[in-house]
């Protein structure tokens, strides 16, 4: 039986304030700021495990929650965090769902040469990735890795209803192709 488990979430929120990074970058620990190359500040959180990028506007994208409750803890501590530090931050954040990643297994193993053929929207350079991307346009956009042994990686959706739908959508695609094998 198919089944997906998320793994990651990356939200945005706006802070509606803007961020002088230079500052931030010398009070807190555990940033990297280097706008050189990259025009962000990275924030490290310990607790809850996360990864911040915060951007001049104020706007801040948040990636390493497995749950949107994880998510919302992060931000607010982030929030708290460039309180103390003098940042005046007057809005409650609303979260978006930018990205869902889910991992999991269609149940039976897959020849992905075969389904490289057979599919549409499909990429597959074995000597490159071992995995066949897959992209499925109905019921939602989303991205499907498939593997041999029948692992998966989902991402695109922005729910988990989305993203279930999408898996019923990739197991009935699978299920017109592949002879089933226990895995």
């Amino acid at each position: 039986m198919a089944n997906l488990k998320i793994v990651n979430l990356v939200v945005m929120t706006d802070l509606k304030h803007d961020l002088q990074l230079e500052t931030i970058a010398v009070k807190l620990l555990d940033v990297e700021y280097n706008p050189e190359q990259f025009p962000g500040l990275v924030l490290r959180v310990k607790e809850p495990k996360v990864s911040a990028l915060l951007f001049t506007s104020g706007k801040v994208i948040c990636t390493g929650a497995k749950d949107i409750d994880t998510a919302n803890r992060a931000i607010h501590k982030i929030i708290e965090l460039l309180k103390k530090n003098g940042v005046k931050i007057t809005v409650t954040p609303k979260l978006k769902v930018q990205n869902m990643v889910g991992s999991g297994s269609v149940g039976f193993d897959l020849n992905l040469n075969e389904l490289a053929l057979k599919l549409d929207n499909v990429e597959y350079e074995p000597e490159q990735f071992p995995g066949l991307v897959y992209k499925i346009k109905d019921p939602f956009h989303s991205t499907f890795l498939l593997f041999s042994n029948g692992k998966i990686v989902c991402t695109g959706a922005k729910t988990e209803e989305e993203m279930n739908l999408c898996l019923e959508q990739l197991v009935k695609n699978l299920n017109k192709f592949v002879i089933k094998m226990k895995s």
